[in-house]
């Protein structure tokens, strides 16, 4: 029990560890809105991996896998948003910062946006529901439900803690990126990077 433990924690941790959307966009908020922003996305992003997790445990996940129409309407409309949220932030860096438009915590997004784009991002992307059916039951003998659901949880407080670490890590920079410069800079790669993950959300396939 705990060599499996210990296995699904390290191999979650690599997942995890690996930049995706959901790290992309917690890294747009908290530059926008300091570590407020950039938590709050987090939790949205964990919320969301733990509606998947009860999702896959009790079979719903699967349905939305296999129904063709349905997968490709949420593929399309997870890589739409992305690419939406990918050129507000284009936009920003175009216009650059205008008078009397100087990002602070207490200006940027709210506690309500932050963690609604998170969930959204989440759960606007049916390939999490291929991943969570395809990992958790490695880990749970027999496929039971408790066992699953458990270590699905334990995958989202594991994703909330990493992407709140790299919050807090740019918040801690915040002199840095507040810089207009940088600022314009930060904004353009991470505009670019949410559009690129739409494109590659839009025009992935089912794993089977």
């Amino acid at each position: 029990m705990w060599g499996q433990l210990a296995a699904f924690t390290g191999l979650s941790v690599v997942v995890i560890c690996t930049p995706g959307p959901d790290t992309a966009l917690t890294v747009r908020n908290a530059l926008s809105g300091g570590r407020r922003g950039g938590v709050w996305t987090a939790a949205g992003v964990a919320i969301g991996q733990a509606v998947w997790t009860v999702a896959a445990g009790f079979g719903v996940a699967g349905l939305v896998h296999a129904s063709e129409p349905v997968f490709v309407a949420m593929k399309l409309a997870g890589a739409a948003y992305l690419a939406y949220l990918g050129a507000q932030s284009l936009r920003a860096a175009w216009r650059g910062r205008q008078p009397g438009d100087v990002q602070h915590p207490e200006l940027g997004p709210s506690r309500t946006r932050s963690l609604r784009q998170g969930l959204i991002n989440d759960l606007a992307n049916p390939k999490m529901a291929a991943f969570f059916m395809s990992l958790l039951p490695q880990f749970a003998p027999g496929g039971e439900v408790a066992t699953m659901v458990a270590l699905g949880l334990l995958f989202s407080l594991l994703t909330f803690a990493w992407l709140a670490l790299y919050s807090v890590m740019i918040d801690g920079a915040r002199a840095l990126f507040d810089r207009p410069r940088v600022r314009r800079a930060t904004d353009a790669i991470a505009g670019t990077v949410l559009i690129g993950f739409g494109a590659r959300l839009a025009l992935a396939g089912r794993t089977h």
